[in-house]
């Protein structure tokens, strides 16, 4: 199983320069799981730039994988993490959502860079 992070899922709507590394989870939906905190976030980030029809294309197009919801077991294996790791309360969710699924995290955000289970991709500027 797949799971790519809010900024994997930005960069493949925007077309920027690490596209291509998330493109391959991504487009097989058969191995995507998606947290539902991703849906929020990449539906905030769309509106925030383009409009909220834009936003609804990408949450469709996300749906196709499996959207995972938030439980009691993942918030509190959640707390664990942030506890362990440091990492921040939406970094902490989506990271115990892979875990729990038994997923390979996509990223390129930082947080994750060294964490088991993580394909990590720095994230490219200009």
């Amino acid at each position: 199983m797949n799971l790519v992070d809010t900024s994997g899922w930005i960069e493949y709507f925007f077309g920027e320069k690490n596209e291509s590394f998330f493109s391959e989870p991504i487009e097989n939906t058969s191995d995507l799981i998606v947290p539902v905190i991703c849906l929020y976030e990449v539906f905030k980030k769309i509106n925030q730039v383009a409009d909220e029809a834009q936003a609804l294309q990408a949450i469709a197009q996300m749906k196709q994988g499996k959207v995972i919801e938030i439980n009691e077991e993942i918030a509190l294996k959640a707390v664990k993490i942030s506890l362990h790791y440091k990492l921040p309360m939406a970094d902490c969710m989506i990271y115990a959502i892979g875990q729990y699924e038994n997923a390979m995290i996509w990223t390129q955000d930082a947080d994750f860079k060294d964490l088991p289970g993580v394909q990590y991709k720095e994230a490219r500027t200009s």
